[in-house]
């Protein structure tokens, strides 16, 4: 086979099947549509009300924002190659998606982290929580969270570009990810693998531990707390943000977390969609659905009339 360092690939996509096809593109269209829409309403109500610019929810806008991009680096292509049965993809399209898919997948990590951090001085330092989390402060955390990704991102990148590829070669994937392209090389690939794996370690494991660590710390604090009530109270502020963590790092381990032999079967690729368009599709409705204030707010900026039944 020839080599070269700019190839065109084919995207193999989600089902070989046409008869399937319409029915998966009328399925990933609805979840893109609804992505759009629960993250753009979300960053609508939070930048609506006053009473929601605080630093949790700050982080929560953020969130909403990297999640309407996140689906949109996949899910635009995926459907159009469902739509088309073409999956044709250049070289430069396929490193300019891999890399804003770097890009806001570290930055879901990230401010997960960081959200995690901001529950764990409300609960554990209350007293000193409006000293620690000013506006200032969050906002030069959050912009120094996006210089990171970019950074990292970009250094993936530019090794990346070195590569030699087979030429016209089929992608099991239905988007461009990097352990595919790896085994699509004809170059050495370890220095680009023991990249990632620092990499990953320092933006995969890294934020991992500190969420961990963080709710342990919390955990502990609300164990404190003398009454039942306040404990409730305590935990009611952390369970969406926490399961939106467990989401996310599900569906993340059951997608990287296998052997290289399994990246193109069903469960893998179930995984992928899950982690690609279902998770960030979710992720508002967890917050709004289970959080009083958002409900409160949603209800205003949309003029709803009568009460909510909250929980």
């Amino acid at each position: 086979m020839n080599c070269s360092r700019t190839p065109d690939f084919v995207l193999a996509g989600l089902s070989r099947g046409p008869g399937n096809r319409p029915v998966l593109f009328g399925v990933f269209l609805v979840l893109y549509l609804v992505s759009l829409l629960g993250n753009a309403l979300l960053l609508l109500v939070i930048g609506a009300d006053v009473r929601l610019h605080t630093p949790m929810y700050f982080f929560l806008s953020q969130l909403s924002l990297v999640d309407l991009c996140f689906t949109s680096t996949t899910a635009p292509k995926m459907l159009e190659d469902l739509w088309t049965s073409h999956g044709s993809i250049s070289f430069c399209g396929c490193l300019s998606q891999l890399y804003f898919f770097a890009v806001f997948a570290d930055m879901d990590n990230l401010l997960l982290t960081a959200m995690a951090i901001d529950r764990y001085v409300s609960i554990c330092h209350p007293l000193h929580y409006p000293l620690l989390m000013t506006p200032c402060r969050c906002g030069l955390l959050v912009g120094g969270l996006w210089g990171v990704a970019h950074f990292v991102s970009l250094v993936h990148i530019l090794f990346l570009s070195q590569l030699y590829f087979y030429t016209n070669q089929e992608i099991p994937h239905f988007f461009c990810d990097f352990g595919p392209l790896f085994r699509l090389s004809c170059s050495d690939t370890h220095p680009n693998e023991i990249l990632m794996m620092l990499l990953t370690g320092l933006l995969g494991i890294g934020p991992l531990l500190c969420i961990i660590s963080s709710y342990t710390h919390i955990f502990q604090a609300v164990a404190r707390v003398p009454s039942a009530q306040g404990k409730k109270k305590a935990l009611a502020t952390c369970s969406s943000h926490l399961s939106m963590v467990i989401l996310f790092y599900s569906t993340v381990f059951a997608t990287y977390l296998k052997p290289p032999s399994t990246s193109r079967s069903a469960g893998a690729l179930a995984a992928a969609v899950t982690y690609t368009l279902v998770t960030p599709t979710l992720n508002p409705f967890i917050y709004s659905l289970r959080n009083r204030d958002v409900k409160s707010s949603l209800k205003r900026v949309l003029g709803i009339e009568g009460s909510w039944d909250y929980d």
